[in-house]
């Protein structure tokens, strides 16, 4: 079977690789990491205007989907791109809100879908105890059982791999939601997060993957560029094998989840390690080929080195997703 995406669905990703290029997203990360959200955040409005979050918002809520397939198409140009903030954590608490169905949570949806609210989720059981980037989000939302609860505040940030996820753990706060409602929303919210990841991991390889072909083909070493010696041929080849093997994967499992399909888990975490351990495959060839420069952190390449790992390991960790794929 052939994943291809249609004609729609192509030029969505160009225009949103194209505004994103013009947008100057390392500046962005940069003043993220540094506690400066205000880049951040217009650059949030504008994927908002675009239609990111909407994807993973009801029609009924001013929204467009939900659409797996086009989510992951989204966020995979927001890995290319290494935009900053809780971005999965967003639509996946939109996803949360959704399916548990509140007066509440319905009042969110529509702010989500348009960019006016940006919320960060923390469900430990799955994604640890930290929240993602709780002091720059309107809300945090915290999953524990069968229990939702909005939180007051957050503790200290938390060092990261990747200076831009600002961690915190999110302390106190009202119950919004109790039942079994909860655990299965909770879950689906999770599988979303989970897909989303994935994709921004498939994004940021390509994006290492694309830098590192073109370093190689400038620096020259015994007078030619190192890009003709037959090892970083090798080197570069078995890395884009891995990243094309996961953009199926990754495909399959957005349309299992639109679709409802009873092996969607299986298929999203076999995606999410496929794709999380190509992208930090990726990092790793782009630091050793690029030498000493790979190491500064002057050069943008850093940007992007930085959030292989934390992305390979947030939302599922390798360990837990091929476990789940085994289990199914």
């Amino acid at each position: 079977m052939r994943f291809l995406l249609d004609d729609e669905q192509r030029e969505f990703a160009r225009s949103l690789d194209g505004m994103l290029t013009a947008a100057d997203t390392p500046a962005a990360v940069r003043a993220w990491a540094a506690g400066d959200t205000a880049p951040g955040r217009a650059l949030w409005a504008r994927l908002a205007e675009a239609g990111v979050f909407a994807l993973a918002v009801p029609e009924r809520h001013d929204g467009l989907g939900p659409l797996p397939l086009e989510l992951a198409v989204a966020f995979t140009e927001l890995g290319r791109h290494a935009v900053p903030g809780p971005l999965v954590e967003t639509v996946a608490a939109a996803a949360l809100l959704d399916r548990l169905g509140s007066a509440e949570g319905a009042a969110w949806l529509p702010q989500i879908a348009s960019g006016k609210t940006v919320l960060s989720l923390c469900v430990p059981t799955v994604g640890g105890p930290y929240a993602l980037d709780a002091d720059a989000a309107d809300a945090v939302l915290v999953v524990e059982g069968d229990t939702v609860r909005l939180a007051e505040t957050a503790g200290p940030v938390q060092p990261s791999a990747d200076p831009a996820r600002r961690l915190a753990r999110p302390l106190g706060g009202a119950v919004l939601a109790r039942g079994s409602a909860v655990t299965a929303a909770a879950a689906y919210a999770a599988e979303v997060a989970a897909l989303a990841t994935a994709a921004q991991s498939l994004g940021l390889g390509r994006a290492l993957l694309d830098r590192t072909v073109e370093y190689v083909g400038q620096r020259t070493q015994f007078g030619v560029a190192i890009g003709s010696f037959q090892a970083v041929k090798h080197r570069l080849a078995d890395t884009l094998i891995a990243l094309e093997f996961a953009r199926p994967l990754l495909h399959s499992a957005a349309l299992a989840l639109a679709e409802g399909a009873p092996h969607s888990s299986a298929e999203i975490a076999a995606a999410k390690v496929t794709a999380g351990e190509a992208a930090y495959a990726a990092a790793r060839t782009a630091l050793q080929l690029h030498g000493a420069v790979g190491y500064t952190e002057e050069l943008d390449l850093a940007l992007w080195i930085r959030k292989a790992r934390p992305l390979r390991d947030a939302w599922g960790t390798p360990a837990a997703c091929r476990a789940r794929v085994l289990m199914s």
